[in-house]
């Protein structure tokens, strides 16, 4: 009888673990293009191998469950795991009670699609008006109050994406601005535009954006000790995140007109 040694099982398990990391590669370039093509494949993958490793901390090892919690990461951020503008996943991910590894990927995928249909709307419409929005109010040189500032920015999502308000609710929007004005601290941005700046990106890439293979740009950004002024910084981060919602609104405006003409 052939006798297998437990290193030759480890290259088994490698070389499967490789090919799998191969096929999400491939899996995520078509489930998300531009995203791929602006973050590339070598942040790609390390966002793979930090999905697969955050899969596992909740019990997800399938490859089923594993492709869907990579899925998420591409549409609400790498850390959407704790990130309190999506408190159900954190929730279905940490509580046993809602069943095996399989139960929970298929409640995650229902509450994505419902979160989807009314956050999202049909063929992204929401979110696209949204970024349209956004777009304005990064442009628009308005007075951005210090003091209330929390309840100002609740204001002005609630404005610029009414569904997401709806859908999120009131605290727990908070609880990101809050997480912004915390962001914008450590980075040591002096002005109500900077915090402003800090969680307009959490609410649009996620609560962990500045460390978030996805988004490489924010973070070399925020590291690149050529700009020593924090708020020059910060002016070039906002330039950046101006350039990004340019480039994307042209592509679905571009997509839009292809599909209108089909």
């Amino acid at each position: 009888m052939l006798a297998i040694r437990a290193e030759q099982m480890k290259v088994f398990e490698d070389a499967a673990l490789r090919s799998f990391k191969e096929e999400m590669l491939t899996h995520l370039r078509d489930f998300s293009p531009p995203l791929f093509k602006t973050a590339g494949e070598a942040q790609m993958r390390a966002a793979i191998d930090l999905g697969i490793s955050r899969a596992a901390t909740y019990g997800f090892t399938f490859r089923g469950p594993v492709r869907l919690y990579l899925e998420l990461m591409l549409l609400f951020g790498s850390h959407f795991d704790t990130d309190p503008q999506y408190p159900w996943a954190g929730q279905i991910l940490v509580d046993l009670n809602f069943g095996s590894q399989m139960q929970r990927a298929e409640m995650l995928y229902e509450k994505t699609m419902d979160y989807r249909e009314k956050v999202a709307g049909p063929e992204d419409n929401y979110s696209l008006d949204a970024l349209r929005n956004i777009a304005v109010f990064a442009k628009t040189l308005i007075d951005i109050p210090q003091n209330n500032f929390a309840a100002f920015m609740l204001q002005e999502i609630s404005q610029l994406y009414p569904q997401k308000v709806a859908y999120t609710g009131a605290d727990a929007l908070t609880a990101l601005i809050r997480k912004g004005m915390e962001g914008a601290q450590r980075q040591r941005f002096g002005t109500a535009r900077g915090a402003a700046l800090v969680t307009v990106l959490m609410l649009g890439f996620g609560h962990g954006c500045g460390n978030d293979p996805l988004y490489p740009w924010i973070m070399k950004t925020l590291k690149d000790e050529t700009i020593t002024d924090p708020d020059a910084r910060a002016s070039r981060l906002e330039k950046r995140a101006l350039t990004w919602l340019e480039h994307v609104l042209v592509n679905s405006n571009a997509s839009r007109g292809l599909h209108e003409q089909k």
